[in-house]
């Protein structure tokens, strides 16, 4: 049975209908037994599920490789979240771009970096091969058109609002993390101004096509088939109205992305991240290929974190103000990266937070901040905001009397951004959860191998299943230790050697 002509859009978020193969949304989706498939509607060597970074990198990958490799996504064209997004990827170990720019990177000191950004629990795998192949994998984009151009930006940033290619994309220049490993930008944003990730991902998608990938657009994966051995040897999809049985005879590959589209699974799995009110997802982040993972009976880790975002910053001045909470009392460095911030102002300050900035500092945020009070005295700063008396003015008068002396022996902001706040009047931003916008992706998934390989509860590999992006529990563990473009890198990354493991000629094995 051929195929339907493939859909040419925008990126417009109509898709199949949703049938009865997933009574809840939080539940896994049962899989089809093998022995029940009378026939198959169409045979291919790998069948890759969802078309975002992580699948367009298994899919060029596996057709390299070549194997017969088919892409079903269920919108009207591909893209995912990394469309969505700066386009920002975290390269490193000294790229041709670091090496342009002056900077001296390797990949030991990338790799202890890494370490820290994935989290407490990093898989030492998987942080050694992302940093060792790391130079590789920056070259890979650029033969797939992708340019970068030769500039670095000093100023602390969320990403590049120009063309400009390289920056300080993490925690790299801040406390503790500045202490265990030689900073670097490693932060590669392409030569495109503002966002750059529809940019990026129409590159990865012409080079799957290239690579003689087949893309069937509209096309919802609603079951996994599973033989009796556990093998994992093909889907149920929904394709332009028809139901289809495809079988993929070497393995399916698991790239759908997060589920913070999905709010019953974020009560079960993350109830915090419900007060956030910004999903930094596509719509088709919603947990289908996670549950369809489980229901093959994968395990899932990491279910309970996620990247928060609140973008105080720029302009770079206001790292040089603090962030208090109800009480009035500091609880961060002001210069860490945005997402260790807004986790902590979202847990550890419970979402009720303000930055408080004096007339030099104040600057027009790029997320819109509101004032909520502007005062002549901190007395009256503090008064306006309904805080405990004295604790506001306290905290200041502590601070400042550090940052004249160039230090902050409480919470090691770097010295370049130890400054005084005494030119009134005085400004609080608004940064509270109800009142400014909090961005929020989820970075749990399925466990996997460094090879993209599913696992079980007792960490035997699942055959012929395979996960990527956040799809799985991948590289990335912690939004508070995140660098930004880690999860764009670690998508395709590890997406590119799930593909080549899938179609059993992975170079890495």
């Amino acid at each position: 049975m051929p195929w339907p002509a493939r859909a040419v859009g925008t990126g417009a978020e109509r898709e199949p209908r949703v049938t009865d193969a997933q009574p809840e949304m939080t539940d896994p989706v049962r899989v089809l037994p093998a022995d029940e498939v009378d026939h198959w509607d169409r045979e291919h060597d790998v069948v890759v599920v969802g078309f975002g970074g992580a699948g367009a990198g298994a899919a060029i990958e596996s057709a390299r490789a070549g194997a017969d490799t088919v892409v079903l996504e269920r919108m009207t064209r591909g893209g995912g979240t990394t469309a969505l997004c700066t386009g920002v990827v975290y390269f490193g170990g000294g790229t041709a771009l670091q090496k342009a720019c002056g900077f001296d990177d390797s990949v030991a000191e990338m790799t202890k970096h890494v370490r820290l950004a994935a989290g407490e629990h990093a898989d030492e795998e998987k942080v050694r091969r992302y940093c060792e192949d790391s130079v590789e994998h920056f070259d890979w984009f650029r033969a797939l058109g992708v340019e970068f151009k030769e500039s670095f930006v000093a100023e602390k940033t969320t990403h590049p609002f120009e063309d400009d290619g390289l920056y300080y994309s993490g925690n790299e220049l801040v406390y503790p993390f500045a202490d265990r490993a030689r900073p670097a930008p490693r932060g590669h944003k392409p030569a495109r101004p503002g966002e750059a990730g529809g940019y990026l991902m129409e590159c990865l998608i012409r080079g799957a096509e290239a690579a003689g990938a087949r893309i069937v657009n509209e096309c919802r994966v609603e079951r996994l088939v599973q033989a009796a051995d556990r093998r994992v040897v093909g889907v149920v999809a929904h394709c332009e109205g028809q139901p289809r049985k495809i079988k993929a005879r070497r393995g399916v590959i698991l790239c759908a992305g997060g589920f913070v589209m999905n709010e019953a699974m974020l009560a079960e799995h993350a109830p915090s991240l419900l007060r956030c009110n910004w999903k930094a997802a596509s719509p088709g982040d919603d947990g289908l290929g996670i549950r369809l993972g489980m229901g093959a009976g994968a395990e899932t880790a990491n279910m309970g974190e996620g990247l928060v975002l609140n973008a105080y910053y720029p302009p770079g001045a206001h790292l040089k103000g603090i962030l208090v909470d109800a009480r009035g009392q500091r609880f961060i460095n002001e210069d860490a990266y945005l997402g260790r911030t807004a986790d902590a102002m979202l847990h550890r300050a419970d979402g009720r937070v303000w930055l408080i900035v004096d007339d030099e500092l104040y600057g027009r945020t790029q997320a819109m901040h509101k004032l909520a009070a502007v005062e002549e005295s901190f007395t009256a700063l503090e008064c306006a905001l309904d805080m405990p008396e004295g604790e506001l003015v306290r905290s200041i008068a502590q601070y400042n009397r550090h940052a004249e002396q160039g230090r902050d022996p409480d919470f090691h902001k770097a010295a370049e951004y130890c400054r005084p706040l005494s030119v009134p009047p005085y400004a609080a931003l608004d940064c509270t959860v109800e009142n400014s916008i909090y961005g929020v992706l989820t970075l749990g998934g399925l466990s996997i191998r460094a090879t993209g390989q599913t696992l079980d509860p007792e960490g035997e590999i699942i055959p012929g299943l395979y996960a990527a992006g956040r799809n799985s529990a991948g590289l990335t563990l912690e939004g508070r230790t995140y660098a930004s473009g880690l999860s764009v890198g670690e998508a395709t990354y590890f997406g590119r050697v799930a593909g080549r493991h899938a179609a059993a000629l992975d170079a890495w094995e």
